[in-house]
C-alpha cells in the first residue's frame, strides 16, 4: 500500500536551553517504533540530535517531544513514506541547512508482511517488502550520501539473521535481508575512498510489533512467535548500533549477528 506524504514542511522540536549549537546528528528511519525509536532514544541519551523518520505523524511526534523533554536534545521530524521516493528525496535531498552535518544514517525502516508459501503468498505484500526493505533503504542511503561525504559518516543498515539464512515460508522476506547484506558489502567498497564506514547488524527474534505487522494485526498469533523463551528486546539492538557507532575512527565493525541465547540461527529456535 502507498501512503501520501502527511504535511510538507518538516516538524522541528527546540525547546531545550540547552541546545546553543548542534552537537553530532544522527538520521534514523522508521523511528516511531521498535528498534527505530529504542536507537533513537539511546543516542538521544548520548547527546546526539536527532533527524526521525516515520510514516505515523502522532506516534513519530510522540516520540520527539518526549526524547526532547527527557534529554534536552533537539529533533527534526518528517514524516513520509519511505516506499515513495519522490517524498525520501524531497524530504532528505532538501534538509534545513542546520541540520545537513548528519554523523550517522541508520536504515531501519523495515517490515515483513505473511508467513507463507511461495506457491500461497500475496504479491501485494512480495511489494511492499521489496519497495520498503530494499528501495527505501536505497532511496534513503543515495538521498543523505552527500551529507555523510561532508562528515565523513556511518551508516548501520538494520538487517536480520534472515539475512543469513532462509526459513520455511519467509521466500520475499528472507530474500529482502540478504539483499540489505549484499548492499552493505557493497557500500562499504564503493565508498571506501569518502572514509564512510558501513555497517549491518543483523537480530534474530526480537519483540517489538514486527510479528503484529507481520500476521496484519492478529495479537494472539504473533504473541506465540515470542512464547517459551526470552527474545532479543529492542534496547539490545540499540546498545549494539551504539556501541558500532563509537569506536575509534580507524575502526569500523562491518557485521554484527545478534541472536538471543535460545536462537542457534533463523530457522532454530528452543523453547521451554
Amino acid at each position: 500500500m502507498r501512503y501520501l506524504a502527511l504535511f510538507k514542511k518538516p516538524h522541528i522540536n527546540n525547546n531545550s536551553d540547552k541546545n546553543k549549537y548542534m552537537s553530532k546528528i544522527i538520521l534514523v528511519t522508521g523511528a516511531s517504533s521498535g528498534f527505530g525509536k529504542a536507537i533513537a532514544e539511546k543516542f538521544a541519551a548520548g547527546g546526539w540530535n536527532l533527524i526521525l523518520t516515520a510514516r505515523r505523524k502522532e506516534k513519530l511526534e510522540a516520540v520527539a517531544t518526549n526524547l526532547e523533554k527527557q534529554y534536552g536534545v533537539k529533533t527534526l521530524s518528517l514524516v513520509f513514506d519511505i516506499q515513495k521516493k519522490e517524498d525520501v528525496f524531497e524530504y532528505l535531498g532538501n534538509l534545513p541547512s542546520e541540520w545537513q552535518g548528519v554523523d550517522l544514517l541508520v536504515n531501519n525502516a523495515g517490515l515483513a508482511l505473511g508467513r507463507d508459501s511461495f506457491l500461497d503468498a500475496n504479491l501485494a505484500d512480495w511489494e511492499t517488502m521489496i519497495d520498503t526493505n530494499v528501495k527505501g533503504l536505497l532511496y534513503a542511503s543515495k538521498a543523505v550520501l552527500p551529507y555523510l561525504i561532508k562528515q565523513e559518516g556511518h551508516i548501520i543498515n538494520i538487517g536480520s539473521t534472515a539475512g543469513k539464512e532462509v526459513y520455511k515460508e519467509g521466500n520475499v522476506y528472507c530474500a529482502t535481508k540478504h539483499a540489505v547484506d549484499a548492499i552493505s558489502k557493497a557500500q562499504r567498497i564503493d565508498l571506501l575512498p569518502y572514509h564512510i564506514k558501513v555497517t549491518v547488524i543483523h537480530p534474530g527474534a526480537g519483540e517489538t510489533d514486527f510479528s503484529l505487522v507481520r500476521f496484519k494485526g492478529d495479537a494472539s498469533k504473533a504473541a506465540t512467535v515470542y512464547a517459551g523463551y526470552t527474545p532479543l528486546k529492542a534496547e539490545d539492538i540499540a546498545d549494539t548500533a551504539w556501541y558500532v557507532a563509537n569506536v575509534p575512527k580507524h575502526v569500523c565493525i562491518n557485521d554484527v549477528v545478534m541472536t538471543c541465547l535460545a536462537q542457534g540461527n533463523s530457522t532454530m529456535i528452543h523453547k521451554d
